[in-house]
């Protein structure tokens, strides 16, 4: 071989080594999994609600993996206890996750506490998704113009409240007692939400009180003036976890008061009930049933799984659900811009927990249909499901 053809068969056979690097780094990226950080609350006030959606969640990525993937490319998380959502200790976790590598980050299920993890993730462009926040407030109009990165898979608390309205109305309960928990934003504005829309339906408010859960002593005076009020329901937005459900509801029972009670998803669940006097005639909304009669036998077999505390466990497989889907329809790409502008174009997409909507303006779910659950004697059962026709501004 002369000097002239060594010379460029040296060449070829360095161009092909490079080639190959880059088939095969190329190949090497494309099967690299896609990172879920989740900074979650593993003790305090938001764990019933963050465990039951991660673990969903969980088993969803498994089932995924399972079939090649996203774009070929595995899904796993990544998780960090925020240990109640203690400010310091949540942005230190979103940072942690995020020095390792996490495409989305993942938070807990009240927008204030998860403000420093989602501004951890927006500020360094990376998309902040919650499995089951459920106010107008996860996207720009609490975190300005980065806030276009972050998404809920909750219900929105205009679209909740509505549809607690119209399932009210359509119990012939015409007059309404309003309790609201002024301790987080969802609460009140689930409320506002009902009484926007059941004031429009034809419906009569003839009371308004305010309490706060999570330590204060303020429900007992509201339990006695709603007590004193005569109405067909009385409705609020509280968590069983955060101490004044029980007390409101043993509270009035107490005083021989049987009214109907009907309160949103974060009063799902019978694991705050109290023994004496029993639950009764206590009504809420959510978006799943964990009695095993929901009419999507997928769920009623991961809330067995599970061992579901409340039907927001499911939320946690609908992120998962529609963070796959937005990166395929994405192209395979986990930027964090293209995936958010995806997103804000779902229209009914399927998840688990049903069909998922987004828009520009609202960034948490809306148009999905919830279930109607009852408790009587302790005992929970669905008992019909509804879908908010309208979502009122507030």
């Amino acid at each position: 071989m002369t000097p002239r053809k060594t010379g460029a068969f040296a060449a070829l056979v360095a161009t092909l080594a490079v080639v190959v690097a880059v088939v095969a780094a190329t190949a090497s990226a494309a099967r690299a999994p896609i990172v879920i950080g989740w900074a979650y609350d593993g003790n305090g006030a938001m764990a019933p609600f963050d465990g039951p959606a991660l673990a969903a969640a969980q088993i969803r990525v498994k089932q995924v993996n399972a079939k090649g993937g996203v774009n070929g490319r595995p899904l796993r998380i990544a998780t960090c206890n925020t240990q109640g959502n203690k400010p310091a200790i949540a942005r230190a976790c979103a940072a942690k996750l995020l020095s390792q590598g996490a495409n989305v980050i993942f938070t807990t299920c009240d927008v204030d506490f998860a403000a420093p993890v989602v501004q951890e993730a927006i500020n360094r462009g990376v998309l902040a998704v919650a499995p089951c926040i459920g106010t107008d407030q996860m996207g720009p109009k609490r975190f300005g113009a980065k806030g276009k990165l972050a998404f809920s898979f909750g219900n929105v608390a205009q679209d909740e409240g509505s549809a607690m309205a119209q399932y009210a109305w359509s119990k012939g309960w015409k007059s309404a007692s309003l309790a609201t928990d002024t301790v987080i934003v969802y609460f009140k504005d689930v409320v506002k939400a009902f009484k926007a829309r059941y004031t429009q339906l034809g419906g009569k408010i003839v009371d308004e009180e305010t309490y706060q859960s999570l330590g204060s002593t303020n429900i007992t005076n509201a339990v006695t003036r709603l007590n004193g009020k005569k109405a067909d329901v009385i409705v609020t937005a509280t968590a069983g976890a955060f101490g004044a459900l029980p007390q409101m509801i043993s509270g009035l029972r107490t005083l021989g008061n049987n009214t109907p009670v009907l309160n949103s998803w974060a009063g799902d669940g019978v694991y705050w009930v109290t023994k004496e006097p029993q639950v009764t005639n206590y009504y809420f909304v959510t978006f799943a049933s964990i009695f095993g009669d929901d009419p999507v036998p997928a769920i009623n077999q991961l809330a067995k799984t599970l061992k579901a505390g409340t039907g927001g466990f499911v939320t946690g497989s609908a992120a998962i659900d529609g963070v796959a889907t937005a990166i395929r329809r994405s192209g395979g790409s986990t930027n964090g811009a293209r995936l958010a502008a995806t997103m804000e174009k779902f229209k009914k997409v399927p998840t688990l927990s049903g069909l998922v909507s987004f828009s520009p303006t609202l960034h948490t779910v809306f148009g999905r249909q919830y279930r109607v659950m009852q408790i009587q004697d302790n005992k929970g059962k669905r008992i019909g499901a509804v879908t908010a026709k309208v979502v009122p501004k507030i």
